[in-house]
């Protein structure tokens, strides 16, 4: 009895960690997305380009973003003069 008992909070205890720390990597993941949406907005380059380098590859919205030609368009970089 006393074993068993033992062995089930073990597994409760492992199982919790897991579901914790699969929530810590998602919720730190889509902040760190929203950072780097946000500081792409204010360097004028395209925020759906910085989702889909987030997203899964058959994410359908990066699909149609790379269909339509769009994800290789490169804003206009400065150039440094000598």
């Amino acid at each position: 009895m006393k074993e068993e008992t033992v062995f089930y909070t073990c597994v409760t205890i492992v199982l919790l960690s897991i579901v914790t720390c699969c929530g810590f990597y998602v919720i730190n993941d889509r902040e760190l997305m929203a950072k780097n949406i946000d500081s792409a907005i204010t360097r004028g380059v395209d925020p759906i380009s910085v989702r889909c380098a987030y997203a899964a590859s058959t994410d359908t919205i990066c699909v149609a973003f790379a269909v339509s030609g769009q994800a290789h368009v490169v804003p206009n970089q400065s150039v440094i003069k000598k």
